[in-house]
């Protein structure tokens, strides 16, 4: 007759996988592992989140650099593109500001 193997054999060595990087018994031990899984779970969601906002203030950072050098602030410039009716989202006007200073300046002076 077979052997019959465990199937908590089988669920430790998932959690351990999973807690694979850990420092301690955060990686060995059953019981600490699930934890530490569960927590780490919660922090990747939260800052699944966080990095929407960080990545959004940055681009408004470097928008309202860009703007600054020709003496305007970032709410005006953006309110000047809404009013000009031009449909560039942020992100993409962080690259062109970052990457490519003339595009900028002619956005700049078509919304001026």
């Amino acid at each position: 007759m077979a052997r019959v193997k465990s199937p908590s054999r089988k669920r430790h060595n998932k959690v351990r996988k999973q807690a694979k990087g850990f420092k301690q018994a955060r990686r060995t031990r059953i019981k600490p592992a699930k934890e530490a899984i569960l927590h780490a779970g919660q922090y990747a969601f939260i800052g699944r989140k966080l990095k929407k906002r960080d990545f959004r203030k940055l681009w408004i950072m470097r928008i309202n650099a860009a703007t600054r050098k020709h003496s305007l602030s970032y709410s005006k410039f953006i309110d000047a593109l809404n009013k000009a009716e031009v449909r560039i989202n942020r992100k993409m006007l962080a690259d062109i500001a970052v990457n490519d200073p003339e595009t900028f300046d002619k956005i700049v002076s078509e919304v001026k």
